[in-house]
């Protein structure tokens, strides 16, 4: 007699497929994120200032879901994701992107996160990843290596405490998504959380020392960076982040944002006309191989 699958179970590869595209969406977020970042702080708005703009915008925006009312713990794991991934992380990936470049800096963070994760994991949860992700890791780093070397190659050496930063942020961001789904809230009770406590902490420093450059920058950038830092990065990418992390895992959903690298440079090819040496495209072209034996899902 043929087994009946339960109609009210979700079907694993639906699930897989939903998580992907969750992820997918924030791949191309945090992509573009970078370049815009890189565009502001090398000209008038400093990192304070956008900081300023992608919490207290997200704060207010995802105010409404916290209207609802939450649990003390709630409250206590949101504190703890915003000191991961919230202000202190923005804070981290914008000093490294000021003192590095929008490509290296898109090259080290995303890629590096998922390394962490996997072996933040095996040391701290005995969640031992299986030969094939470690095989993944070791292709990332090995992309990473490659793109870091090549990237930019015309340029003098990136700056050792820039690349540092952007490693430190990698740690974070892995130990958040490990936490994440433990912590049993929702993606955008999470999202919202992480707005509220960097808006907290953040603002009232920003605003009581006085080092806004808001005033001195086009209305357009101030739109632009408004848009991408408030709405996208502090409530659609944390959110569709989120979600993929709850659908795949906290390592398959990391090691998906190691495409990042990829989706930038395919966004500088189509709208910068950069077209990546050979050197940076076989570096890639590991990265994606890494990304894909990474990303495969555990056994339960």
């Amino acid at each position: 007699m043929p087994i009946q699958r339960d109609l009210h179970t979700p079907d694993p590869g639906s699930l897989m497929l939903r998580g992907f595209l969750w992820a997918g969406l924030s791949v191309s977020i945090f992509s573009g994120w970078f370049v815009v970042t890189r565009f502001s702080v090398t000209r008038i708005l400093t990192v304070w200032d956008l900081t300023a703009l992608r919490y207290g915008i997200g704060a207010i925006l995802l105010a409404p879901v916290l209207l609802r009312g939450l649990p003390p713990r709630a409250w206590r794991n949101g504190f703890g994701f915003a000191l991961l991934w919230g202000a202190p992380f923005a804070i981290l990936v914008a000093l490294g992107v000021q003192m590095t470049s929008a490509a290296r800096a898109a090259s080290v963070t995303p890629t590096l996160m998922p390394v962490f994760a996997g072996l933040l994991g095996w040391v701290l949860l005995h969640q031992r990843p299986g030969t094939i992700r470690l095989v993944g890791y070791a292709a990332i780093v090995a992309g990473l290596g490659g793109l870091v070397l090549t990237a930019n190659g015309g340029q003098a050496a990136p700056s050792l405490l820039g690349l540092g930063l952007l490693a430190l942020a990698a740690a974070m961001w892995a130990s958040y998504t490990l936490l994440l789904r433990r912590s049993g809230l929702s993606a955008i009770q999470s999202a919202a959380l992480i707005c509220f406590w960097s808006a907290v902490i953040f603002l009232p420093v920003y605003l009581v020392l006085g080092i806004s450059r808001l005033g001195q920058a086009p209305t357009a950038e101030i739109a632009v960076q408004g848009f991408y830092q408030g709405v996208l990065m502090s409530s659609v990418a944390l959110i569709s982040f989120n979600r993929g992390v709850a659908l795949l895992g906290s390592s398959a959903a990391a090691a998906m944002i190691a495409l990042v690298p990829v989706a930038a440079s395919l966004l500088a090819i189509l709208f910068l006309g950069e077209i990546p040496a050979v050197a940076e495209g076989i570096s890639i072209a590991i990265i994606v191989a890494g990304v894909l034996l990474a990303a495969r899902p555990a056994r339960s």
